[in-house]
């Protein structure tokens, strides 16, 4: 379960889960005294509960935690903790796509950030017809589903309420894109395609949740480990 809050990357670990302690920069235990300002870099949680995933998620929402790069918990009941996770927030169902042509991805431009073609689906709407349906609506270009890839959670706030929203993403083949243009009133100011260079590049100015899929089929793309593939921005 890929999880984002205020685009900071929460993994959620068992207890037993191999770790490897020397790529963290701060290790916490739950009877550990911290404050915001320590949360900087890689942090470990060995042995989180409920309670103290409530008291992180409160800093991570009322403190922007800058430095913070990746927040990872060793639990004991891994599902029980996801649950408690879920039951903070209002969830939100969406669905996206990584359109390719060629050797090249497609990227839009929205709201000052460069992103995937994504939105939410509609009330049973099955998620890779959803996601299909809304990057042909959002670019305005003709597309084949592919493949599943994976999916990212992220959180927000919308109308006073604390949103968590799943969103189901698939790898997509272009077939048409004669009529390609952003579509300007879900704010997108422009739709282009980038080789990958490029596209790494770009995820300076993205979100760490479209940085994951971005990477992860660059990754599949080029047969190189995860630490192979360029990281820039978060």
């Amino acid at each position: 379960m890929n999880i984002f809050i205020n685009d900071i990357p929460l993994v959620i670990k068992k207890l037993s889960e191999k770790v490897y302690k020397h790529k963290f920069d701060l290790i916490l235990s739950p009877d550990d005294d911290f404050t915001s300002k320590d949360l900087v870099g890689d942090v470990l949680v060995r042995d989180a509960s409920p309670l103290f995933l409530d008291r992180l998620l409160r800093l991570m929402e009322v403190k922007k935690l800058k430095k913070l790069k990746s927040l990872t918990m060793l639990v004991k009941k891994k599902k029980h903790v996801i649950l408690h996770l879920k039951d903070q927030f209002k969830i939100a169902k969406a669905g996206g796509g990584l359109v390719v042509k060629g050797d090249q991805v497609l990227m839009i431009h929205r709201l000052g950030k460069w992103d995937l073609p994504k939105g939410k689906l509609k009330s049973d709407e099955d998620p890779a017809t959803g996601a299909v349906r809304e990057v042909e609506e959002e670019t305005n270009i003709k597309v084949e589903l592919l493949e599943k890839l994976p999916s990212t959670w992220h959180s927000y706030a919308y109308k006073g309420n604390k949103m968590l929203k799943k969103t189901n993403w698939y790898l997509m083949k272009c077939l048409d894109d004669s009529l390609m243009k952003p579509q300007t009133e879900e704010y997108i100011e422009e739709v282009r395609w980038m080789s990958p260079q490029e596209a790494l590049a770009k995820l300076e100015d993205s979100y760490a949740s479209i940085a994951l899929v971005v990477r992860h089929y660059l990754t599949s793309l080029t047969g190189k480990s995860a630490k192979e593939v360029p990281t820039t921005g978060k």
